[in-house]
């Protein structure tokens, strides 16, 4: 009879601890970037932003913080300041997670199950947290490159 109680509280046991292993956090769709622009090795205050991809459009004054939704998809970073300079770059999402569709284990998986993955979903991509926008000199309309003096702060 102890032997039916034993083989009882192994399964349960079991059972318990099984259970709480499958569970994963949630991937949010938004990411927090940092942006910085730069201009003749210094960084420059004031600077508009605008970022965007497939999922949307936002503007940051650089340097600052800007919360993006995630996409597949490339993201432009355009800045401006008037009589600095201007810059327009683009980064592309890098994958996070080892099963991703982009990879080959991820491809696999995706074809045996016969599911389809969006483009545009953010699951499983990121953008780098941290953007640093290099940009050129205002043209002035003699054509010569002009820089004002106040521009930034040395950066190292």
């Amino acid at each position: 009879m102890s032997h039916l109680y034993f083989r009882t509280a192994c399964a349960l046991a079991l059972s318990a601890v099984l259970g709480g292993c499958v569970t994963a956090p949630a991937e949010t769709s938004a990411q927090q970037l940092e942006v910085h622009a730069i201009l003749d090795h210094r960084e420059v205050t004031g600077v508009g932003c605008v970022l965007s991809n497939a999922a949307g459009r936002w503007f940051v004054v650089a340097p600052g913080r800007v919360t993006v939704e995630r996409s597949r998809s490339p993201l432009t970073i355009d800045c401006a300041r008037a009589g600095a300079g201007s810059a327009l770059e683009v980064t592309q999402a890098r994958n996070t997670s080892l099963f991703d569709t982009g990879r080959l284990i991820g491809s696999i998986i995706v074809r045996i199950r016969g599911t389809h993955a969006d483009p545009y979903d953010g699951s499983g991509v990121a953008y780098e947290s941290t953007l640093t926008v290099l940009m050129h000199p205002a043209v002035t309309q003699s054509g010569a490159a002009d820089a004002p003096a106040d521009a930034g702060n040395v950066v190292f």
